[in-house]
């Protein structure tokens, strides 16, 4: 019900609050640019619209046999770029060719040849946002980004994006004088990441003291190793003895969303669930660790030696008396 609410939410929000007139703007420049300066193709972006979308409404909007582009941001953020089949197809037939057939390609399922192709048109388009966005607020979430891998299709998107809100820039574009038409969706986090406009930046960093080179060298040489637990098995000792070669042990607990990070001692010391970046597994955490949780120690409770008891009271106790046992009066 809760994301029901805010999703409602999101969508009464005007379109100035998503990110227009700098997101709009810059992403409308920088598009017609890496085609045009890359190839020599005419891309007009005829309408662009900027939204909030979950992760659920991302992977809805997917359209049929687009080229996926994963895109590598900021601190680990992850974005996406979808191009309709029409857009792939125009630019690697502009790329191959040098020039648009009168009739326009069948539509096909891209291949990772194709994303190789594109991708220095990506990154061109990416790096001239982040110029046109240079002294917009927008370059917070929309800036710093750039083509990572290749997708094959949009399942692997659920395990791999983070259940947050995303901003998408759906761009209707036409090419070639507006012959082809096709839609090229740009998906990158809602929650900024990146760099702040230089201005901006330059204030604040006259101001925040910095570390020094030889703080920065003693705190990297610090090291701790933490175990990713996915499950546990507990087995008698004969079972254990009695395991062969290709044998399947069963993880009754294991689950991808609840992964314990533990010290060598087996200590949990915070949860993460388990996704892919830059194709390697990687680990985000889902729970604030231990030692950042936990609350200082409190001071001992100073407990007073109780009075000695004649032999005459030795059989009864006083009600206003508590018991105190014996190895905490000798720790005073």
């Amino acid at each position: 019900m809760t994301d029901v609410i805010r999703r409602k939410i999101d969508r009464a929000r005007p379109a100035v609050a998503e990110g227009a007139p700098g997101a709009d703007r810059g992403w409308r420049l920088a598009l017609s640019r890496a085609t045009r300066d890359a190839m020599g193709l005419d891309l007009e972006v005829r309408s662009l619209s900027v939204a909030r979308f979950s992760l659920a409404e991302i992977l809805e909007t997917v359209p049929d046999r687009a080229l996926l582009s994963l895109l590598d941001g900021p601190q680990g953020g992850l974005g996406v770029l979808m191009l309709s089949p029409m857009v792939t197809a125009t630019l690697i037939e502009m790329q191959t060719l040098g020039r648009l057939s009168p009739q326009a390609p069948a539509p096909r399922r891209p291949s990772r040849i194709d994303a190789a192709m594109v991708a220095g048109v990506i990154d061109r388009a990416l790096v001239g946002l982040d110029e046109t966005l240079a002294e917009e607020a927008d370059l917070a979430w929309a800036g710093g980004f750039r083509y990572a891998s290749w997708l094959e299709d949009a399942r692997p998107l659920a395990l791999m994006l983070e259940e947050d809100a995303y901003r998408v820039l759906t761009a209707e574009v036409g090419m070639g004088g507006g012959g082809r038409t096709g839609q090229v969706i740009l998906v990158l986090p809602a929650e900024g990441r990146g760099d702040r406009p230089a201005v901006a930046a330059e204030a604040a960093e006259s101001a925040a003291p910095q570390f020094t080179q030889e703080l920065q060298a003693q705190v990297l040489q610090a090291d701790c190793r933490l175990d990713a637990v996915i499950g546990r098995l507990r087995l008698p000792l004969h079972r254990i003895m009695a395991l062969a070669a290709g044998e399947t042990l069963v993880l009754p607990t294991a689950t991808l969303e609840d992964v314990a990070l533990e010290t060598l001692d087996g200590r949990r010391v915070a949860g993460a669930r388990l996704g892919q970046n830059r194709g390697m597994r990687a680990l985000k955490l889902n729970e604030t660790p231990v030692s950042a949780r936990m609350p200082m120690p409190a001071a001992p409770l100073a407990v007073p030696n109780p009075a000695p008891k004649t032999a005459a009271s030795q059989g009864t106790t006083d009600p206003g008396e508590i018991p105190v046992a014996t190895d905490l009066r000798a720790a005073g």
